[in-house]
């Protein structure tokens, strides 16, 4: 691999020369929203596939929108610099790539609209910059991993919508994230104000009761996953698993035949133990080994049914070399 590279102020720049200044807005109020695209590095193909990368940033405009930015690049066009730029980086493995529409304006005062000369109102200024990065398993997927339910609640809709990757909304997962690590677990799951099940700090949830996959929906002020909907498309159309969206009660998680988190860093990752209660055997579930079988065949593009879910980064005739 070679020198990483950045795309920052319109220009494509080394990743070490994309830098903002310490009065920008969204550095010191939180005020950007993000995606993170994982790129899943085939050997056999000599290929890097980026992951449902158009309906990510499908997603990235509509959290821009709520916030009053905008993306001047297409989900098209921004699939395509991602693409550019990973290629451009030369990497042989898998890749993170995060794009992130920011406040870029360097003043004080914590608004996202200011007065214009003419005395009116407009919104604050805002750019765009994306990057890559090698990335591996955020959790172990070879094992279950322990979870503990976070005293930390999850912020509702309206506070900071969590339908919108918002930066500054991440305080809330960090916090829970890390009592949960400090306190010997691998990671939190999240409850709303009224006690039922959200997901995790950076994750969606998943459980199987009576035959049934059962998941929250956006009412449990969830992010919309891409992950989360791939499962679900996978588990309905590969394994015909019906797949239910409601609100789950807290001690459901504990009799559970199986549990798991999805996300573009946790990918499927089983959920062995809540709160010191063994679920299931204890070991990664039958349905759960079955999904993320089908789940890693799709995003390498080894399953022609999913392949309009890999943007391939490389030339398919030329590879990388």
């Amino acid at each position: 691999m070679g020198e990483p590279f950045a795309y920052f102020e319109g220009n494509v720049v080394p990743l070490g020369d994309a830098k903002v200044g310490i009065m920008t807005h969204a550095l010191n109020y939180g005020t950007g929203c993000f995606e993170g695209i994982r790129g899943y590095w085939v050997p056999e193909d000599e290929q890097v596939y980026l992951f449902r990368a158009r309906e990510h940033f499908e997603r990235l405009h509509r959290s821009a929108h709520i916030l009053r930015m905008k993306v001047r690049l297409s989900p098209e066009e921004l699939t395509q610099l991602a693409c550019d730029l990973v290629a451009k980086s030369g990497y042989r493995e898998d890749v993170y790539v995060r794009p992130l529409v920011y406040k870029s304006a360097e003043q004080v005062g914590l608004s996202l609209v200011r007065k214009a000369e003419d005395g009116s109102l407009e919104d604050v200024p805002d750019d765009f910059f994306m990057f890559t990065v090698p990335f591996g398993a955020y959790l172990d997927l070879d094992k279950p991993i322990r979870v503990t339910i976070s005293p930390w609640r999850r912020i509702d809709d309206n506070v900071i919508p969590p339908r919108a990757k918002v930066t500054g909304l991440y305080i809330n997962s960090a916090l829970a994230t890390s009592q949960a690590k400090e306190l010997g677990f691998d990671e939190a799951i999240m409850l709303n104000s009224d006690g039922s099940v959200s997901e995790g700090p950076g994750e969606n949830i998943f459980m199987l009761r009576d035959g049934k996959l059962i998941t929250t929906g956006p009412d449990s002020n969830i992010l919309e996953g891409i992950t989360r909907h791939a499962v679900m498309t996978l588990a309905q159309e590969e394994l015909g698993i019906e797949v239910v969206e409601r609100r789950i009660a807290r001690t459901e998680l504990y009799i559970a035949d199986e549990l798991f988190f999805t996300g573009t860093a946790a990918q499927i990752s089983a959920i062995g133990e809540v709160d010191g209660r063994v679920i299931g055997s204890g070991e990664i579930g039958p349905v759960t080994a079955r999904l993320q079988k089908v789940f890693f065949d799709a995003v390498r593009n080894r399953n022609p049914k999913y392949g309009d879910w890999c943007a391939a980064v490389y030339p398919v005739s030329a590879g990388v070399s």
